[in-house]
Protein backbone atom coordinates (compact mmCIF):
# COMPACT_ATOMS: atom_id res chain seq x y z
CA UNK A 1 0.00 0.00 0.00
CA UNK A 2 1.16 3.56 -0.64
CA UNK A 3 0.18 7.16 -0.03
CA UNK A 4 -1.19 8.49 -3.32
CA UNK A 5 -0.24 12.07 -4.26
CA UNK A 6 -2.22 13.72 -7.07
CA UNK A 7 -0.37 16.39 -9.04
CA UNK A 8 -1.39 18.42 -12.15
CA UNK A 9 -0.29 16.47 -15.21
CA UNK A 10 1.08 19.27 -17.38
CA UNK A 11 2.07 22.89 -17.73
CA UNK A 12 3.29 25.46 -15.27
CA UNK A 13 1.32 23.99 -12.35
CA UNK A 14 3.05 20.64 -12.77
CA UNK A 15 6.49 22.22 -13.14
CA UNK A 16 6.03 24.47 -10.11
CA UNK A 17 4.67 21.59 -8.02
CA UNK A 18 7.64 19.41 -8.93
CA UNK A 19 9.93 22.31 -7.95
CA UNK A 20 8.15 22.87 -4.60
CA UNK A 21 8.50 19.21 -3.59
CA UNK A 22 12.07 19.05 -4.96
CA UNK A 23 13.09 22.01 -2.82
CA UNK A 24 12.04 19.93 0.19
CA UNK A 25 13.90 16.80 -0.76
CA UNK A 26 11.12 14.92 -2.54
CA UNK A 27 11.80 14.47 -6.26
CA UNK A 28 8.75 14.05 -8.49
CA UNK A 29 9.23 13.11 -12.13
CA UNK A 30 7.14 12.13 -15.13
CA UNK A 31 8.16 8.80 -16.60
CA UNK A 32 7.31 8.07 -20.21
CA UNK A 33 5.47 10.34 -22.65
CA UNK A 34 3.05 13.16 -21.79
CA UNK A 35 0.16 10.86 -22.70
CA UNK A 36 1.10 8.10 -20.26
CA UNK A 37 0.46 10.04 -17.01
CA UNK A 38 3.03 7.90 -15.21
CA UNK A 39 5.36 9.28 -12.56
CA UNK A 40 8.01 8.41 -10.00
CA UNK A 41 8.90 9.65 -6.51
CA UNK A 42 12.37 9.71 -4.98
CA UNK A 43 13.51 10.90 -1.57
CA UNK A 44 10.83 9.08 0.40
CA UNK A 45 9.47 5.54 0.32
CA UNK A 46 5.83 4.59 0.04
CA UNK A 47 4.52 7.58 -1.96
CA UNK A 48 2.90 7.03 -5.36
CA UNK A 49 2.65 9.91 -7.85
CA UNK A 50 -0.69 10.17 -9.67
CA UNK A 51 -0.78 12.64 -12.58
CA UNK A 52 -4.23 14.15 -13.17
CA UNK A 53 -5.76 17.31 -14.58
CA UNK A 54 -6.09 20.05 -11.96
CA UNK A 55 -9.88 19.82 -12.32
CA UNK A 56 -9.94 16.07 -11.58
CA UNK A 57 -7.96 16.30 -8.35
CA UNK A 58 -10.80 17.67 -6.13
CA UNK A 59 -13.09 14.82 -7.20
CA UNK A 60 -10.42 12.17 -6.59
CA UNK A 61 -9.68 13.63 -3.14
CA UNK A 62 -13.37 13.72 -2.21
CA UNK A 63 -13.83 10.12 -3.36
CA UNK A 64 -10.83 8.99 -1.30
CA UNK A 65 -9.00 7.60 -4.32
CA UNK A 66 -5.95 9.76 -3.56
CA UNK A 67 -4.70 10.82 -0.14
CA UNK A 68 -3.09 14.13 -1.11
CA UNK A 69 -3.51 16.48 -4.06
CA UNK A 70 -2.23 19.78 -5.41
CA UNK A 71 -4.78 22.01 -7.12
CA UNK A 72 -6.17 25.53 -6.99
CA UNK A 73 -8.40 26.76 -4.19
CA UNK A 74 -10.88 27.77 -6.90
CA UNK A 75 -11.11 24.21 -8.24
CA UNK A 76 -11.83 22.70 -4.83
CA UNK A 77 -14.47 25.24 -3.87
CA UNK A 78 -16.16 25.16 -7.26
CA UNK A 79 -16.28 21.41 -7.73
CA UNK A 80 -17.02 20.24 -4.18
CA UNK A 81 -20.14 21.15 -2.24
CA UNK A 82 -19.31 21.45 1.47
CA UNK A 83 -15.69 21.18 0.39
CA UNK A 84 -14.26 21.59 3.90
CA UNK A 85 -15.98 18.38 5.01
CA UNK A 86 -14.27 16.45 2.20
CA UNK A 87 -10.75 17.88 2.08
CA UNK A 88 -8.40 19.73 4.41
CA UNK A 89 -5.99 22.41 3.12
CA UNK A 90 -2.47 21.65 4.35
CA UNK A 91 -0.24 24.27 2.75
CA UNK A 92 -0.51 27.15 0.29
CA UNK A 93 2.33 26.62 -2.17
CA UNK A 94 3.00 30.23 -3.21
CA UNK A 95 2.28 29.92 -6.94
CA UNK A 96 -0.71 29.72 -9.25
CA UNK A 97 -2.16 32.87 -7.69
CA UNK A 98 -5.26 34.20 -9.40
CA UNK A 99 -8.43 36.07 -8.49
CA UNK A 100 -11.95 35.03 -9.45
CA UNK A 101 -13.68 38.32 -10.23
CA UNK A 102 -16.80 39.88 -11.74
CA UNK A 103 -16.15 42.21 -14.69
CA UNK A 104 -18.40 44.34 -16.88
CA UNK A 105 -17.82 46.41 -20.04
CA UNK A 106 -15.54 49.39 -19.36
CA UNK A 107 -18.06 51.61 -21.16
CA UNK A 108 -20.61 50.99 -18.39
CA UNK A 109 -19.49 54.16 -16.63
CA UNK A 110 -22.30 54.04 -14.07
CA UNK A 111 -21.67 50.41 -13.03
CA UNK A 112 -18.79 50.17 -10.54
CA UNK A 113 -20.17 47.98 -7.75
CA UNK A 114 -22.37 44.95 -7.17
CA UNK A 115 -25.20 47.26 -6.17
CA UNK A 116 -24.83 49.02 -9.51
CA UNK A 117 -24.80 45.64 -11.27
CA UNK A 118 -28.05 44.67 -9.57
CA UNK A 119 -29.70 47.89 -10.76
CA UNK A 120 -28.28 47.43 -14.27
CA UNK A 121 -29.55 43.84 -14.38
CA UNK A 122 -33.08 44.93 -13.45
CA UNK A 123 -33.02 47.67 -16.11
CA UNK A 124 -31.61 45.24 -18.68
CA UNK A 125 -34.41 42.73 -18.12
CA UNK A 126 -37.06 45.45 -18.34
CA UNK A 127 -35.56 46.72 -21.60
CA UNK A 128 -34.70 43.45 -23.33
CA UNK A 129 -37.15 40.97 -21.84
CA UNK A 130 -34.49 38.52 -20.68
CA UNK A 131 -31.96 38.41 -17.90
CA UNK A 132 -28.47 39.87 -18.10
CA UNK A 133 -26.02 37.08 -18.97
CA UNK A 134 -22.80 36.48 -17.01
CA UNK A 135 -20.39 34.07 -18.68
CA UNK A 136 -18.35 31.84 -16.37
CA UNK A 137 -16.86 28.42 -15.73
CA UNK A 138 -17.46 28.86 -11.98
CA UNK A 139 -21.20 28.49 -11.52
CA UNK A 140 -21.26 27.40 -7.87
CA UNK A 141 -18.89 30.09 -6.60
CA UNK A 142 -20.41 32.92 -8.63
CA UNK A 143 -24.03 32.00 -7.84
CA UNK A 144 -23.32 31.87 -4.09
CA UNK A 145 -21.35 35.13 -4.22
CA UNK A 146 -24.07 37.04 -6.10
CA UNK A 147 -26.80 35.66 -3.87
CA UNK A 148 -24.97 36.92 -0.77
CA UNK A 149 -24.55 40.29 -2.46
CA UNK A 150 -28.26 40.52 -3.28
CA UNK A 151 -27.81 40.61 -7.06
CA UNK A 152 -30.86 39.31 -8.95
CA UNK A 153 -32.22 39.30 -12.52
CA UNK A 154 -29.15 37.65 -14.04
CA UNK A 155 -28.44 34.27 -15.59
CA UNK A 156 -25.15 32.38 -15.70
CA UNK A 157 -24.11 31.07 -19.09
CA UNK A 158 -21.45 28.42 -19.40
CA UNK A 159 -18.13 29.41 -20.92
CA UNK A 160 -15.82 26.65 -22.12
CA UNK A 161 -13.51 28.85 -24.15
CA UNK A 162 -12.11 32.35 -23.70
CA UNK A 163 -14.57 33.84 -21.22
CA UNK A 164 -13.33 37.41 -21.72
CA UNK A 165 -14.35 37.27 -25.39
CA UNK A 166 -18.00 36.48 -24.73
CA UNK A 167 -19.00 40.14 -24.29
CA UNK A 168 -17.36 41.14 -27.58
CA UNK A 169 -19.04 38.15 -29.24
CA UNK A 170 -22.42 39.23 -27.83
CA UNK A 171 -23.02 35.94 -26.00
CA UNK A 172 -22.88 37.61 -22.56
CA UNK A 173 -23.11 41.07 -21.01
CA UNK A 174 -20.62 40.46 -18.16
CA UNK A 175 -18.09 37.83 -17.09
CA UNK A 176 -16.89 36.05 -13.95
CA UNK A 177 -13.44 34.67 -14.53
CA UNK A 178 -9.97 33.99 -13.12
CA UNK A 179 -7.37 36.70 -13.69
CA UNK A 180 -3.76 37.16 -12.59
CA UNK A 181 -2.85 40.57 -14.01
CA UNK A 182 -6.08 41.88 -15.54
CA UNK A 183 -4.36 42.44 -18.89
CA UNK A 184 -6.70 40.16 -20.85
CA UNK A 185 -9.71 41.87 -19.30
CA UNK A 186 -8.40 45.29 -20.27
CA UNK A 187 -7.59 44.08 -23.78
CA UNK A 188 -11.24 43.07 -24.11
CA UNK A 189 -12.44 46.44 -22.72
CA UNK A 190 -13.69 45.00 -19.42
CA UNK A 191 -13.32 46.39 -15.89
CA UNK A 192 -13.46 44.62 -12.54
CA UNK A 193 -16.19 45.77 -10.16
CA UNK A 194 -14.80 47.54 -7.10
CA UNK A 195 -16.29 44.86 -4.81
CA UNK A 196 -16.29 42.10 -7.41
CA UNK A 197 -13.61 39.83 -5.91
CA UNK A 198 -15.24 36.41 -5.51
CA UNK A 199 -12.19 34.42 -4.37
CA UNK A 200 -8.42 34.69 -4.12
CA UNK A 201 -6.96 31.39 -5.29
CA UNK A 202 -3.55 29.72 -5.40
CA UNK A 203 -2.09 26.24 -5.71
CA UNK A 204 -2.59 24.42 -2.42
CA UNK A 205 -1.74 20.99 -1.04
CA UNK A 206 -4.95 19.32 0.15
CA UNK A 207 -5.50 16.14 2.17
CA UNK A 208 -8.50 13.90 1.61
CA UNK A 209 -10.79 13.37 4.58
CA UNK A 210 -12.20 10.24 2.89
CA UNK A 211 -9.02 8.27 2.04
CA UNK A 212 -8.19 5.80 4.81
CA UNK A 213 -4.57 5.24 5.77
CA UNK A 214 -3.85 1.60 6.57
CA UNK A 215 -0.81 -0.56 7.28
CA UNK A 216 2.33 1.49 6.64
CA UNK A 217 0.55 4.45 5.03
CA UNK A 218 0.25 6.28 8.34
CA UNK A 219 4.02 5.97 8.91
CA UNK A 220 4.67 7.14 5.33
CA UNK A 221 2.39 10.13 5.84
CA UNK A 222 4.10 11.07 9.10
CA UNK A 223 7.50 10.88 7.37
CA UNK A 224 6.30 12.94 4.41
CA UNK A 225 4.71 15.55 6.66
CA UNK A 226 7.98 15.94 8.55
CA UNK A 227 10.01 16.16 5.34
CA UNK A 228 7.68 18.85 3.93
CA UNK A 229 7.56 20.66 7.30
CA UNK A 230 3.78 20.54 7.47
CA UNK A 231 1.76 21.16 10.63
Amino acid sequence: MSVKLGVPSKGRLMDKTFQWFGDRGVTLARTGSEREYAGAVEGIDGVELVLLSAGEIPRELAAGRIHLGVTGTDMVREKLSQWDQKVAPLEELGFGQADLIIAVPACWTDVDSLEDLDAAAAAFRETHGFRLRIATKYHRLVRDFLRRAGVADYQLVDSQGATEGTVKNLTAEAVADITSTGETLRANHLKILSDGLVLKSQATLFKSRAAPMVNGERETWDALREKLDLE
